[in-house]
């Protein structure tokens, strides 16, 4: 693995399924397309028997847990074979149980007094979320001088059209994005579709 999430791939895939069955071909055709870094989010039940899947299942994926939310979560994600922690924000009790775990992990910020008080705990990678929401590429580009030791991966909103610009900043390292997961794709177990995106994807950089 790279020795950082950011440095896999310019986009990880945020992956929420309802039936673990699809995880296998969903992360091959992922990983054919280039991009092996996969978010799969603990939103639905079928989550961690996902992530175990793709673990057992799909050795060139590196995969993680997403939505990590709790001390509980981190646990189950390690037993379930994930390889990296993201969280849509923070607190230091399940900073500390994220940084227990000893994956890598991504908290999620969204403030610049976020951003300041994860440097002070030493940690420098973080998730940028809700991406679009919280000011996109105009607030990270304003970020990157004041506090240039902070790297991101923006989530939430982001598209084909507006990755580029995310991914051209000095302190953004990938994106995180769904739009390689069509939902009627995913229904109709179109995997080669799902491919030809990520391939898409894969280019953007």
């Amino acid at each position: 693995m790279a020795s950082s999430v950011l440095d896999l791939a310019p986009v990880v895939p945020v992956v929420v399924l309802d039936d673990a069955s699809d995880a296998v071909p969903l992360a091959r055709a992922l990983v054919a397309g280039g991009l092996p870094a996969i978010e799969v989010t603990l939103r639905t039940p079928a989550a961690l028997d996902a992530i175990r899947a793709i673990a057992d299942g799909v050795p060139d994926a590196v995969v993680g847990a997403g939505t990590v939310l709790s001390p509980a979560h981190v646990a189950d994600s390690v037993a379930a074979g994930a390889r990296f922690l993201v969280s849509p924000g923070w607190t230091d009790t399940l900073l500390e149980a994220m940084r227990g775990s000893g994956l890598p992990f991504l908290p999620g910020v969204s403030t610049t007094s976020e951003v300041v008080a994860l440097l002070e705990r030493g940690v420098t990678e973080m998730k940028f979320f809700p991406a679009e929401a919280a000011g996109g590429v105009p607030y990270l580009k304003s970020l990157s001088a004041p506090l240039p030791r902070a790297r991101f991966c923006p989530t939430g909103g982001i598209s084909p059209a507006s990755a580029p610009a995310y991914l051209a900043l000095p302190n953004v390292g990938c994106v995180g994005g769904t739009w390689m997961l069509p939902a009627d794709a995913l229904r109709d177990g179109d995997w080669g579709r799902v491919e030809a995106l990520a391939r898409e994807a894969a280019a953007l950089r």
